[in-house]
C-alpha cells in the first residue's frame, strides 16, 4: 500500500544473513534489561539462549543465536532487530532522508523503498556498518537494490531494459502492474517455489492416506486447501489459488489411481469429488487501503456536543 501511495522509485529488498543463528547473544540481554528489570525474568532467558540445539540426538550448546524453532525466539529476534534496525532507520529517515522513504520489517525480512537511488545507496551501505556493529551481515546475493513504481515501468521501456524487476516478500511475489483504470497497482502472486513445496508435502502425506477412504481424504485435503487460500487469497491472486487447487486435484486423482492397478480414474469423475470436497478459489481478503481503515471505537469529539462515543452496541453519550 505504502509503495502505492508514495513516490517510491526504488526498492532494497535486504536480506540477513543466517540472522538467527549469529544474533550476539551479549547485546540480546542488554536490549532486554533495557525494557525489563526483573533479574529472574533476565536469568531465565539466559537459559533459553543456552539450552543449545538439538542436531542429529546431540545437544551442542551455542553462546550466539536465539535458536531458531523455539517458542521466542521470534520474540527475541523483534526484540534485537527493534534496536537494531527500526530505531535506527526511523533516525536515518528523518535525518538524512530528503525524498519519500517507507519501511516494512516481518522478523528479519526486510523491505525499504525509496524515491532517489543516490538515498537507496547511501542507506545500503550505512545500513551495512550499522548490522556490522551487531553481529550481522547483508547476504551479498540475496541483497538487492531494483528499480520499482509507479514510474518503473515507463522509465524501464524507454531505455529498453524490458519489464521492472520484481521482488518477493511474506510468500509472494511483487509485480509492477495496472489496475483496470490504468492506475499503477502492486500485484502479489504467490511464490511459485513456495507453492511447489506445498504441494511436494501435500504429495507425500497423500501417499500416507492412500488407503482412506475418499471422505477422510477429502476432509484432510478440504482442511489444507481451506487454508492455503486464507493466507494466499489476495486481489489478483485467484490465478494462482486456482493453480494450486487443480496441482492438488491431480495429485488426489494419482493417490487413488495408485490404491489398485484396475482403478483408472477419469478426470471427469474426480472434478465432481474435487467439486464435492474442495472449496472453491475465491478472494477473501480486501485492497489494504480498504482493510486497514479503522473501524475500532473511539471517542469522536467533533460528532456532537457533549462528545459523542461510537461503539458496537449504539451510540453514548
Amino acid at each position: 500500500m505504502g509503495i502505492e501511495t508514495s513516490s517510491v522509485n526504488f526498492i532494497l529488498d535486504a536480506d540477513i544473513r543466517s540472522f538467527f543463528n549469529v544474533v550476539s547473544q551479549e547485546w540480546l540481554i542488554r536490549f532486554v534489561e533495557h525494557r525489563i528489570g526483573d533479574p529472574r525474568m533476565i536469568r531465565l532467558i539466559r537459559k533459553w539462549l543456552r539450552a543449545g540445539i538439538l542436531e542429529d540426538g546431540v545437544v551442542r550448546p551455542s553462546d550466539k543465536g536465539t535458536g531458531q524453532g523455539s517458542v521466542i525466539s521470534p520474540l527475541l529476534a523483534n526484540i534485537y532487530l527493534h534496536y537494531v534496525f527500526d530505531l535506527w532507520a526511523h533516525r536515518w529517515r528523518q535525518r538524512e532522508a530528503c525524498g519519500a522513504m517507507i519501511m516494512v520489517r516481518y522478523a528479519d525480512d526486510i523491505i525499504v523503498g525509496f524515491e532517489h537511488e543516490d538515498e537507496a545507496r547511501r542507506f545500503q551501505d550505512a545500513m551495512r556498518e550499522r548490522l556490522r556493529e551487531f553481529a550481522l551481515t547483508l547476504h551479498p546475493d540475496k541483497t538487492r537494490l531494483i528499480e520499482f513504481g509507479r514510474h518503473a515501468a515507463g522509465r524501464r521501456e524507454r531505455l529498453g531494459l524490458g519489464k521492472p524487476e520484481t521482488f518477493t516478500f511474506l510468500g509472494f511475489t511483487l509485480y509492477c502492474g495496472k489496475s483496470r483504470a490504468g492506475k499503477f497497482r502492486v500485484i502479489r502472486k504467490s511464490r511459485r517455489d513456495r507453492m511447489q513445496a506445498r504441494l511436494e508435502d501435500i504429495k507425500g502425506k497423500l501417499r500416507v492416506r492412500m488407503h482412506q477412504s475418499i471422505p477422510e481424504q477429502g476432509k484432510w485435503l478440504a482442511q489444507v486447501v481451506r487454508g492455503y487460500f486464507a493466507y494466499h487469497a489476495v486481489p489478483n491472486n485467484i490465478g494462482s489459488l486456482q493453480a494450486f487447487r487443480s496441482h492438488v486435484t491431480d495429485l488426489w486423482r494419482r493417490a487413488l489411481r495408485r490404491r489398485s492397478q484396475k482403478d483408472h480414474i477419469l478426470w471427469t469423475r474426480i472434478a465432481k469429488i474435487a467439486d464435492h470436497w474442495l472449496p472453491t478459489p475465491k478472494i477473501l481478503h480486501k485492497w489494504p487501503w480498504q482493510r486497514f481503515r479503522a473501524k475500532h471505537p473511539r471517542w469522536e469529539p467533533y460528532a456532537g456536543n457533549p462528545h459523542v462515543r461510537f461503539c458496537a452496541g449504539g451510540v453514548q453519550q
